[in-house]
């Protein structure tokens, strides 16, 4: 499968007080973590998506600016899959640090033609790790027509629409998912 992958810096980390991307953790910057990540995966090409350009980011790694008014990752992932050469977009969180390679390969996997992976924990989707086919964009920009900007909402509808499979996330397999939003998070 032709698969792209961006990792999503695009937050304010109001509730951190700082940029997360470049806290330090397991020695490195969280962005140098994140990407180092998704580069195991070896997909066609890496994107950035951020309100603005951070100046870390490395050579090879695309930006993509949220487009405007920023509605947070949805503004983000739109643009993004406005942008994939291939067929699917592979989304990460910045402030997901225990997501690990093997679980990514799996709802690698289980991409169909036509139709992303969303993992879900319960009824709750987990969209900042998910894979979302390019065919997705128009609802994207649909939703961002709207006046609701959750991914949760968008994410029922391309699950109703067969865009998305939804995938039980097992308990083990839980952490992955945990959001790093304060300093202590770190320790």
């Amino acid at each position: 499968m032709n698969i792209s992958a961006v990792l999503l810096v695009g937050g304010e980390s109001r509730r951190m007080g700082q940029d997360k991307a470049t806290l330090i953790f397991r020695g490195k910057p969280l962005w140098q973590n994140q990407l180092d990540l998704l580069r195991t995966l070896q997909p066609e090409e890496i994107f950035i998506s951020a309100r603005v350009d951070p100046p870390w980011r490395p050579s090879g790694v695309q930006f993509v600016s949220d487009e405007p008014p920023s509605r947070g990752p949805l503004s983000g992932l739109s643009a993004t899959l406005a942008r994939i050469s291939g067929d699917y977009l592979l989304a990460l969180a910045i402030d997901m640090p225990l997501m690990s390679e093997n679980y990514l390969r799996l709802i690698c996997n289980l991409i169909e033609p036509g139709r992303g992976v969303l993992p879900m924990i319960v009824d709750r989707a987990e969209p900042l790790a998910a894979i979302y086919p390019k065919g997705a964009r128009i609802d994207f920009i649909t939703a961002l027509s709207g006046s609701d900007f959750s991914l949760q909402s968008l994410t029922k509808k391309l699950v109703a629409t067969g865009k998305l499979n939804p995938v039980k996330i097992l308990e083990e397999e839980g952490k992955f998912f945990r959001n790093f939003n304060d300093l202590s998070d770190f320790d």
